[in-house]
């Protein structure tokens, strides 16, 4: 594509990754570009989207093929071989290795990932300035409190010509270590703003990038052996920790952490095998997690890691607490406490440590929990300029705080506690969190006499729970009980059909709303 092409030809597309039925409701926008530079309003002006035949269009047609999953024409490729034709040398090269990246990127990476003896990094910025035009999308993708860059996208087409020649040229293996690189670079930034209290922050940036560190956590897109790979691999899926366990993606780290883990060449680390077991638990199946703790605890006294006791321990009393064995989590979250640094640079924090324990004993001995929750606030305030929020502990806090209002007879109180828990739930993405700060919500307000409200709470927490977790999954003991409380409390008080149709209604409306609207 490019001026040697007629404005009508038919072959060119939208292609800045918004999905068609967006760009046909909500029109064309002036910082929408097609992958050539030509403005997205004067495409749609020209008719070369429409309804029926979008390139995001169910199925590819006749003469298109699946790239990175999404249909490419041929003449989209062939417009994207005149445009790298039309290209200098340096241009070229850079082309072909922006390839490697999956999603959008920035100068920074850039500059690590594809400058070399060839591309200077003193030059391979001005370089990518002129390749804009002919190859790249600029994307507007920068979150709160992030500095003012250029950030691109380059669309499949251009990317398929740049990575067949990249592989033609011989230089995909040296490309794809040098992105890994960059990746583990990227990982160990996210989680040391996730302990440095800028948890959104991490967040954010984690899914932002997480189409390069998905491609870096898969050892083998490097050239075999694969030991090596698998090594950067395990490290971006434990420094990206927060984001499987606290952020709801445990299934997902799951699944990639065992990919690597299964190709490393030697022992895994404690943090490793540590991380391992957190999401078989946070998976529900704290009987696979087990074994893993008992390895990751050997690992740690090989290897020294001192720091790793403490993650164990709070590890132990998570597994405790998810079973309702409140005492022996109560003990393990002490030893957890007694072994966590002031400032510990991986893993939950003692807030995290306090929060526990004031949710083992909130049932049993709320006293002493009380007293768990005011250390917990003096521990937080004497670190708070350096450590910040930590926003998980804190939801965690709020349900205990929640019971312990309960329990008073407080039942405003404990209801703003149980809502506010929710809300940070849903604002991290744990899904586990939501759901048992909805039920201990649901049981709050089913004592003040809001049977209806507390049956549409359950029944958002039902969908929820079906659409994250398989069949197999049972929740952590504490909301078990809550639940069932509840439950019964609802059955007495509603018949089958009513209480059917306020889950149903419940469900529709869902816990977003609800958490807005309680």
């Amino acid at each position: 594509m490019g001026t040697e092409d007629p404005p009508g030809t038919p072959d060119r597309r939208l292609r800045d990754g918004a999905p068609a039925d967006e760009w046909l409701r909500d029109g064309p926008s002036a910082d929408r570009q097609l992958w050539d530079g030509l403005p997205a309003d004067e495409w749609l002006r020209e008719g070369a989207v429409s309804a029926d035949r979008s390139p995001w269009a169910a199925g590819p047609a006749a003469d298109e093929r699946l790239l990175w999953g999404e249909p490419v024409s041929g003449d989209q490729l062939a417009a994207a071989e005149r445009a790298y034709d039309r290209c200098g040398p340096s241009e070229r090269l850079l082309w072909e290795r922006l390839s490697v990246f999956e999603g959008t990127f920035g100068p920074d990476a850039v500059r690590e990932v594809c400058a070399s003896w060839a591309l200077p990094p003193t030059a391979v910025l001005g370089v990518l300035d002129r390749l804009v035009p002919l190859a790249l999308l600029r994307v507007d993708d920068l979150f709160a409190g992030e500095d003012d860059v250029p950030r691109y996208w380059m669309p499949h087409p251009a990317r398929a010509v740049g990575a067949r020649r990249l592989t033609e040229r011989g230089d995909r293996p040296d490309l794809v270590l040098r992105h890994r690189r960059w990746c583990v670079k990227l990982a160990r930034t996210a989680a040391d703003r996730w302990q440095s209290g800028r948890q959104l922050d991490a967040r954010d940036l984690a899914l932002r990038e997480l189409p390069d560190l998905a491609a870096a956590m898969d050892p083998t897109t490097g050239s075999p052996p694969w030991g090596d790979e698998a090594d950067a691999a395990v490290e971006i899926a434990v420094s990206l920790w927060f984001l499987w366990v606290v952020c709801g993606r445990a299934a997902e780290g799951r699944t990639r952490l065992r990919h690597a883990l299964a190709l490393l060449g030697g022992e895994p680390s404690a943090r490793a095998l540590w991380l391992a077991a957190f999401l078989e638990l946070e998976s529900g199946r704290p009987e696979d997690a087990d074994p893993l703790l008992v390895r990751a605890w050997a690992a740690a006294v090989r290897d020294g890691d001192g720091g790793a006791l403490g993650l164990l321990a709070h590890l132990r009393g998570s597994t405790a607490l998810y079973q309702g064995r409140t005492r022996a989590a109560a003990d393990e979250y002490r030893e957890a406490l007694a072994l966590t640094e002031e400032y510990p640079e991986f893993g939950p924090t003692r807030h995290a440590c306090w929060a526990g324990l004031a949710l083992a004993l909130c049932r049993t001995d709320p006293e002493a929990a009380q007293e768990a929750l005011d250390l917990a606030d003096l521990d937080r305030e004497s670190r708070w300029g350096r450590a910040g929020r930590d926003m998980n502990a804190e939801a965690w806090s709020a349900m205990a705080r929640a019971e312990l209002a309960a329990w008073d007879g407080d039942a405003e109180r404990a209801a703003d506690h149980a809502r506010w828990a929710l809300r940070e739930h849903l604002r991290l993405g744990s899904a586990a969190g939501a759901a048992g700060a909805a039920e201990l919500l649901a049981q709050i307000r089913l004592s003040a006499g809001r049977r209806d409200e507390a049956a549409h709470l359950l029944g958002a927490v039902d969908l929820l729970r079906t659409s994250v977790f398989d069949s197999s999954y049972r929740p952590a003991e504490f909301c078990v009980v809550t639940r069932d409380r509840s439950e019964r409390a609802l059955r007495t008080l509603l018949d089958g059909p009513e209480l059917r149709y306020a889950y149903e209604e419940g469900a529709r409306r869902g816990l977003f709303t609800l958490a807005g609207e309680t």
